[in-house]
Formats: C-alpha cells, structure tokens, sequence
C-alpha cells in the first residue's frame, strides 16, 4: 500500500461492523479483523479497510496451518518458540517468498504493527483484500490467490500448526490482540470493566482471514462489556479495553 496513511474507503474508525453484530458462528480457522471498530484496518492511523475476498471461504480451511500460542496472559500451547518464516518488515510474494497459510506476530506495541494481504502489487487501495493495526498478537491466515503480503514494524511472523494444543486462559489482557479460542483462550463468558469513550473493541470471528465475512459479531464498549465466546468460535480480538475475566 506504499504510505501507511491511506485511509480505506467504506469503513469508518469506531463503527461497528454493519450487521455483524447478531451474525451466528461459524467453522473455520482463517480469519478475523481489526480492533476498535472493523475487522480491518489500513496504514498506521485507525482507518480501518474491508474488502470482500471471494476466494477466501474456498481457500482459507486448505490453506490455515493454524494456531500455536498467544502473547501476555493467554494460554501457552505447545510448539512455541518456532523459528520466523519471514521478518516482521516488507514485502513478500505469495507462493516465491511466502507460503500460504496462518502466520503469527506477538509482542506488537502501541498499534505499531501493520499488514496488509494484495490481490496486486499496484499498491492502490483497491488491492487491498485485508489489512490491520496491530497491538500484542494477531494471526494471519495469506491465501493461495494472494498476490503479495506485506507488512511494517511487526514482531516476525511465524508459521502455525493447524494441530497446536495448549493450556487455554481464562483472563485476557484487554489490549493483547488476537488469541485462538481453545487454545490460547477458554471459550466462555468474560467481563471487562471501566472502559471509557468506547475506547474499547471486541470482536468474535470465525476465522483469520479479516474479512467482513469472517466476524460473527462485535462492539464498541464504554463502561462494562460482556461477551460469550462460543466454542465454535475461531479467534477472539480486543483492543484498547480493560482485562477481560471469565465469569462464566
């Protein structure tokens, strides 16, 4: 995308994404979005971007190699430690540099992470087929019909194994991202509290591909948020909110 303060057009920061809301679940482990108000996001500013990727339901259940272990406070899963499959700065071609599959990035401060998933190297806006600002962790799912994938000031990214088991959480740091129902996380109900001028953003998906299609259902909270993540469901996101507790 070239200069990180393209703003996506068709989504706004802060909105919630139009009829996720009261989507129900779905299977699949390829996707979700960004936080604080979409499911994806373009540059380094909060503007967010979605575009649909018609290909993504057929490729992404082929193409996810999965999921491992996620950053501060979320559970620890086996096969930690892998070596990078490509670094955390440029431009990778899909198939010469990089393979299809789910990638991870963790560590990630202040929102300083960006990627983006290209159907082309044009760099225009409409290349674009997924992107997002990162905090803490996300996972990455790059299909067999992208074209390029890249990304700025990320941690590395690591390959992820679709069988990766681990001890899931049950307290969630408010602002760590995206963690792996079942592995990162325990499905179940959890509450954060305190949040102020709907700073806070949470999001259920069913995949990581980020594309509209992949959230099920999210929000934009002040004061107390409450959420039942569903074992069904694949990924769950959050971004600046206050620690998220299991209450059921």
């Amino acid at each position: 995308m070239g200069a990180k303060g393209k703003i996506a057009l068709g989504v706004v920061v802060g909105v919630v994404v139009i009829g996720a809301v009261s989507a129900n679940a779905g299977d699949g482990d390829s996707g979700s979005g960004n936080g604080r108000g979409s499911s994806t996001s373009a540059g380094r500013e909060s503007g967010k971007q979605a575009k649909d990727d018609t290909d993504a339901d057929a490729d992404a259940d082929d193409d996810d190699d999965a999921a491992t272990k996620s950053d501060t406070k979320a559970g620890k899963a086996e096969g930690a430690g892998k070596k990078a499959a490509f670094q955390g700065d440029g431009d990778f071609q899909v198939g010469t540099d990089v393979k299809p599959g789910t990638y991870r990035t963790t560590g990630n401060t202040d929102a300083l992470c960006y990627w983006e998933r290209s159907k082309d190297a044009s760099g225009e806006m409409d290349s674009i087929l997924a992107n997002d600002n990162v905090s803490g962790t996300s996972y990455v799912t790059i299909l067999k019909s992208d074209k390029l994938f890249k990304t700025s000031g990320c941690k590395d990214w690591e390959a992820v194994d679709a069988k990766a088991s681990g001890t899931p959480a049950t307290l969630i740091k408010g602002d760590g991202g995206m963690h792996k129902v079942g592995a990162d996380i325990a499905p179940g109900t959890y509450r954060s509290s305190g949040n102020t001028d709907d700073l806070c953003y949470w999001e259920r998906t069913k995949d990581s591909s980020h594309s509209m299609e992949s959230v099920i259902a999210n929000n934009n909270v002040s004061g107390s948020a409450v959420v039942t993540i569903a074992a069904g469901d694949a990924y769950f996101k959050t971004s600046g909110c206050k620690d998220w507790k299991k209450s059921g």
